[in-house]
């Protein structure tokens, strides 16, 4: 953004009603003199001011334009706009990572005995930062049950500011319902925000259902080649300019121009990036619960998913409902955690090309256990109260044949 607007100026250039396809392909800012037809990267800690005067301005947030590269650039600028178009929102914010989004989003939103209701099956570092960091400065939090609305309505508090959730869940892709959970936020005066990281834009608007900011981890499928590391706020203009924007000035979550040009290019595939691996993560699944060694499988295109039908029905933003990209499953053992825990790193260990990360979003196919990695934070009990046991393992379907991808786990899981 610039330092005193977000509006996309380019996009009322633009015919309206475009789909999400195009306006991946055109919304950004306007070329530089010279006509460029890929994005400019302006690679710049600084902007020299015609004037003292103008510079005034422009630093007191009163003029539009470009000061310091901590506050905005132009790159990022376009990478903002981009993304406010897909999610149809008034404005976004690009901040350094998805969890310095998540950070601003509560340095601007929560005081001293505000209290937050999340969801307990949220990413690990979200639950360390909200249970933990954030309680050392007198934020109150409370963590219910991913897919029961009563629990959310019944942990409301008269402080509660705001509810937060991630749909589907990492890594056990449990979907919340977003109207009903915008309801009650509402109605007891806080906010509701959604982490949209997993189903993206492509398939998925929370905004349309109720929600009032969209948080984002572009160094997963907005990227979508595991390059760069990006995160962004969407929401309405005056949230953005009036309670964010002062975080990031502050605060200096800043997203680097290069890091920006990345997921602004990155996004232009989005789409059909989504729809494919979507359809791969499908037939991927629906092998896993077929095999002997696989005790159950967690992947929202499944009929067999506990949230399947209201998965199909918010995960539809392309006109069908998908499951996305993301599956998990656990592997059968004896009963013990050390067991679990040993067979589930025979899987791993024993493929030969799949690689073993804890990103997602990648177009390569990327397999972990979370409950050593991303979850590793967590104690044990936070753990087993998430689901998160030592048997899961995490699969990102990527862009290979699917046929590959199942023998090369098929390796490990013919051997347990």
């Amino acid at each position: 953004m610039t330092e005193k607007s977000n509006k996309t100026t380019l996009k009322a250039k633009l015919p309206p009603n475009l789909h999400l396809d195009t306006l991946a392909q055109h919304v950004g800012i306007d070329r530089s003199q010279y006509g460029e037809n890929s994005e400019a990267l302006y690679l710049t800690s600084g902007f020299a001011q015609p004037d003292s005067a103008t510079a005034a301005r422009r630093f007191a947030g009163e003029q539009e334009g470009y000061s310091y590269a901590r506050y905005s650039n132009p790159t990022v600028t376009a990478f903002e706009r981009r993304l406010a178009a897909l999610e149809g929102a008034e404005a976004s914010i690009a901040t350094s990572s998805g969890m310095g989004a998540t950070l601003m989003m509560c340095l601007g939103l929560l005081n001293a005995g505000d209290h937050v209701l999340c969801s307990r099956s949220m990413f690990g570092s979200t639950i360390k930062l909200i249970g933990s960091e954030l309680a050392r400065f007198g934020v109150q939090s409370s963590f219910v049950s991913q897919t029961d609305v009563r629990e959310w309505q019944a942990a409301m508090k008269p402080n509660t500011k705001l509810l937060f959730a991630e749909t589907p869940t990492n890594p056990l892709t449990e979907v919340c319902d977003i109207q009903a959970l915008a309801d009650i936020a509402h109605n007891g005066g806080a906010l509701l925000a959604v982490d949209n990281c997993f189903a993206s834009p492509a398939l998925q608007k929370p905004l349309s259902m109720g929600a009032d900011l969209i948080m984002h981890s572009g160094t997963k499928y907005l990227d979508g080649q595991g390059r760069v590391v990006a995160g962004a706020l969407c929401g309405s203009e005056l949230l953005i300019t009036e309670k964010l924007l002062p975080i990031l000035k502050s605060g200096g979550m800043t997203l680097s121009a290069f890091n920006a040009w990345i997921v602004l290019k990155g996004m232009e595939t989005l789409s059909i990036r989504m729809e494919a691996q979507s359809a791969r993560a499908l037939a991927l699944a629906t092998w896993l619960e077929s095999h002997h060694s696989v005790e159950r499988v967690y992947y929202p295109g499944l009929k067999s998913h506990p949230q399947h039908e209201l998965a199909m029905r918010q995960q539809n933003a392309t006109g069908q409902g998908l499951g996305g990209a993301v599956l998990s499953f656990d592997v059968k053992n004896n009963g013990t955690p050390e067991d679990a825990r040993k067979q589930a790193f025979h899987v791993l260990d024993s493929a030969q090309f799949l690689l073993r990360t804890t990103n997602l979003g990648d177009t390569k196919t990327l397999i972990c256990h979370p409950a050593s990695t991303s979850h590793g934070r967590m104690t044990e009990a936070q753990r087993q109260t998430a689901g998160i046991k030592q048997s899961l393992i995490r699969v990102a379907v990527g862009l290979e044949a699917t046929v590959d991808v199942q023998n090369d786990l098929a390796i490990g899981l013919s051997s347990i």
